[in-house]
């Protein structure tokens, strides 16, 4: 019995793996990056205030000023920090960007990484990566959501 088991579970195995394959796009992927990536994902630094029922840039009233094939600027709300997203590299296993923000302040405090996004839920939830790309140094203070520490 533990055998016809075991060999059903075998035989799914393949059908679970194949469910978990996200589609990215080839083409437009700085777009599709803008309207999918949930902010709430971002360092806080990144993203906007957390409004209830807001997720995308979109929802927090940004737009995008230049748009193109890896890169995207957007434009902020006021109050919000003007932020830019630099596609990287686009993987089977997901999308590496380099996100740049800047503060409204006067302080004008610049704020720059390398995040994995990932499709969960028909959208981008990102989190910083430990790949490194020489066009996105790590700029800004330490992020206090970072789940990674300094030791």
């Amino acid at each position: 019995m533990k055998l016809l088991y075991g060999a059903a579970v075998l035989a799914c195995a393949p059908l679970l793996v194949v469910g978990n394959d996200a589609v990215y796009p080839t083409e437009k992927i700085a777009a599709f990056v803008f309207e999918k990536v949930d902010v709430t994902t971002l360092p806080s630094a990144i993203r906007p205030k957390p409004v209830k029922s807001k997720k995308t840039f979109g929802d927090y009233g940004y737009v995008a000023r230049e748009l193109d094939e890896t890169k995207a600027l957007l434009d902020p709300p006021p109050g919000a920090p003007q932020v830019s997203i630099d596609v990287l590299e686009a993987q089977k296993s997901g999308i590496y960007v380099c996100v740049n923000s800047q503060s409204a302040g006067a302080s004008h405090d610049r704020f720059q990484r390398v995040l994995l996004l990932k499709l969960k839920n028909g959208l981008l939830k990102g989190r910083e990566s430990w790949k490194e790309f020489d066009s996105c140094p790590v700029i800004g203070g330490v992020d206090k959501d970072s789940s990674s520490s300094g030791y």
